[in-house]
């Protein structure tokens, strides 16, 4: 759904960016405190704990595109380093502002890239 809203928004071409076949949902574990969403970087030797690039992977992710920051009382928040096509949450039309942490809550969404959705849930 969010991957049709960006090509109807005209913010994606399909026919240069397609959404990939038989993408499956994944669980990521936050373990640390401060989780990095991106995508790997060889030469720069850096790969995030949510790694969306690769093979079938999100084109329109950048290397550190959001960082999930632990809070007090096993809470988050979420901040944009200044990724290019910026990051929003629960499908507000505006991105994050660049470099502001966002509090997040159990259940949010947060949207990056062409199609990519993460649910923050409680374990």
């Amino acid at each position: 759904a969010y991957y049709q809203y960006m090509v109807d928004q005209g913010m994606l071409d399909p026919g240069r960016i397609v959404f990939p076949a038989g993408h499956r949902p994944r669980r990521v574990t936050l373990d640390s405190d401060r989780v990095h969403i991106g995508r790997r970087s060889t030469c720069r030797g850096f790969t995030p704990e949510i790694d969306l690039g690769g093979p079938g992977g999100d084109p329109a992710i950048s290397h550190v595109h959001a960082v999930l920051v632990a809070r007090a009382g096993a809470t988050w928040s979420l901040l944009d380093p200044g990724s290019t096509n910026g990051t929003t949450v629960n499908g507000t039309a505006n991105p994050i502002t660049p470099n502001v942490e966002v509090p997040l809550n159990d259940n949010d969404r947060i949207y990056v890239g062409a199609w990519t959705v993460i649910v923050l849930q409680r374990g």
